[in-house]
């Protein structure tokens, strides 16, 4: 033993094991401030940590052969015994490390691996047992319903409807669901509407186990429709505070109109029953039922904003020209009728904001607007995303990454807002996380137009032009492919191709494409056109404007005088100028 000793001290083990022990240590601590200040996926910094890990037997390797005074020429032994610990670690680094290249990130799983908050639930879209796929909107209401006031306990994490409805006809298990989804319990259940009679029966589930927790049914006149769905929320907010400590609620806004109509309720079930599925006939079709709601209940606040938001969306993506024009001002209308009859409703302080932002560009009204619906209610989600994109087009992404996670965590599946969570992500220079976001994005919308641009702008920022072609090939046919091609072809290296991509992109759209064939000039490096095309975008009130201060391709001439001079013109803060009291900046 003490011949061994002898040896370790004569090959200087123990000095050399403390300085890389003391150097590893210090230089953790310092690691994870970096990864935090850049942004840095947990996997690069896991990859480093291993890396260390591996280099301490290295090392030892090392020290062994090289420790001893004048023995310095590296042996076959020794260079077998370094290639063996090289390989180890590198193999230990690929199965921890995010395929980039091939979309499989982590997020999926880090989303999944999450700790489940015990104190929460996802209300799944009760199944519509009527016989009649008409009926659908009522069990859906129903469900939204019931949704919206478990929303309203305090403590009581709540999934919102985007996501818990994607879960419709499901054949997963609870325990699947209930980690897609974050959550420990679910509401489940079944309705049977047959004349004026309405049975639902209901079930609270541990998702865990699939264990039923409380259970009833309930057999009402239709008539009765406003108690029933009273009795339910009570009684699964009873079995929830029982179990699990939830707080009283607040009083929830209800959707219900002020004169007791079902009538006019049923219109307004009906409307949002299309307005979700967010076509352009579909979106019209609401439009009709919420405004047979607002005929058969003059007073519906709840109605005219939904009414309004409707138009707004109608118009932005689908109308152009004098049709445009007329849907703002019946938006417009829809929104001062909504805030007369009820200023403290939550929905019409989000329609009229989204109205502002839309049709007016008037950031620190729509601001204004997106702030008082939190005030009212601070869980809101589309209130709080909505506020997102708004500071985002302030200039101040950081916010709307913090706000768009916080709506996340309440609606996981939410394809669009992982989305924008991508393009918050990028002015950030945090482009691993954002290629998690979109690659989430897709995986959960795969068919969704616009997503694979994103790829490719990341795609752009990291010089890879052929991971830029590859996903400008994958986006939809349509117009926004045709962007996604115009702009990988121009770091393609074809000049050619790209020329003709750009002149594609120009001919078939350059009225609604003004902003992004903007985009296109700036990664040409033309800061005249790139400025001419932005001033046309403007005259057209391109919604791509609001994207200006976080958009990485346009502002690499954030320091050219015009884009100072452009900003001021839209009425968005001038990058670097002092913020007035408004959130805008002044020179």
């Amino acid at each position: 033993m003490e011949e061994f000793f002898a040896r370790l001290k004569e090959h200087k083990l123990v000095q050399w094991t403390l300085g890389y022990v003391a150097v590893s240590f210090a230089l953790i601590p310092v690691l994870d401030i970096i990864a935090s200040r850049f942004g840095w996926p947990q996997t690069a910094v896991r990859c480093i940590i291993i890396a260390l890990a591996t280099g301490f037997f290295m090392m030892l390797v090392v020290a062994w052969y090289h420790g001893e005074r004048g023995v310095q020429r590296v042996s076959r032994t020794e260079h077998m015994i370094l290639a063996v610990l090289l390989l180890l670690g590198a193999l230990a680094m690929w199965r921890i490390a995010p395929t980039t290249a091939t979309g499989n990130t982590a997020e999926s799983s880090a989303t999944s691996a999450a700790p489940v908050n015990q104190k929460s639930i996802a209300v799944l879209p009760l199944v519509n047992d009527s016989g009649d796929p008409n009926e659908q909107y009522f069990s859906d209401g129903l469900s939204e319903n019931l949704i919206t006031a478990l929303s309203q306990f305090v403590g009581l994490k709540v999934i919102g409807r985007n996501s818990a409805f994607q879960f419709r006809d499901s054949k997963d298990d609870s325990k699947t669901i209930g980690e897609k989804l974050g959550v420990a319990h679910l509401l489940e259940g079944s309705v049977q509407r047959a004349g004026d009679v309405v049975r639902v029966s209901a079930e609270l589930v541990n998702a865990d186990d699939g264990s039923t927790l409380w259970s009833e049914r309930y057999d009402r006149p239709y008539r009765d429709l406003f108690a029933l769905q009273d009795d339910i929320t009570n009684a699964v907010a009873n079995a929830l505070k029982a179990r699990l400590q939830v707080g009283d609620g607040t009083v929830a806004q209800s959707e219900r109109p002020p004169s007791g109509s079902l009538d006019a309720y049923t219109a307004y079930l009906q409307g949002q029953f299309y307005a979700i599925r967010d076509t352009e006939v579909d979106n019209r079709k609401a439009i009709d039922f919420y405004t047979t709601a607002t005929h058969l209940d003059p007073r519906y606040a709840q109605a005219y904003a939904a009414l309004s938001y409707a138009w707004t969306g109608l118009a932005g993506d689908y109308l152009g020209g004098a049709e445009l024009q007329q849907a703002y001002v019946k938006a417009r209308a829809a929104s001062d009728i909504a805030l007369a009859l009820d200023p403290n409703l939550t929905a019409a302080h989000v329609a009229r904001g989204y109205l502002l932002l839309d049709a007016d560009f008037d950031w620190p009204a729509a601001q204004a607007e997106f702030r008082r619906a939190l005030q009212l209610t601070p869980n809101d989600g589309p209130a709080k995303f909505n506020l997102g994109q708004l500071l985002a087009a302030l200039g101040q992404p950081a916010q709307a990454v913090e706000l768009t996670r916080q709506v996340l965590a309440t609606d996981p599946q939410h394809a669009s807002w992982y989305n924008w969570l991508a393009v918050y992500l990028l002015p950030l220079g945090r482009l691993d996380e954002a290629g998690q976001a979109i690659r989430k994005a897709i995986a959960l919308q795969p068919g969704a137009a616009y997503f694979h641009v994103q790829l490719v702008i990341i795609a752009i920022l990291r010089g890879d032009a052929k991971a830029a072609l590859a996903a400008a090939q994958q986006e939809p046919p349509g117009n926004w492919q045709d962007t996604a091609m115009a702009l990988a072809q121009q770091i393609s290296g074809d000049r050619a191709a790209a020329d003709a991509a750009l002149k594609t992109l120009i001919d078939k759209d350059a009225d609604n494409s003004a902003y992004q064939i903007a985009e296109v000039y700036a990664l040409r490096k033309d800061p005249p056109q790139t400025f001419a095309w932005l001033d046309r975008a403007w005259a057209n009130r391109d919604p791509g404007i609001s994207n200006l201060l976080i958009d990485p391709l346009i502002l690499r001439y954030k320091d050219d005088p015009r884009f100072a001079a452009f900003c001021r013109k839209v009425g968005l803060p001038v990058p670097g100028a002092t913020p007035s009291a408004n959130g805008v900046r002044h020179d």
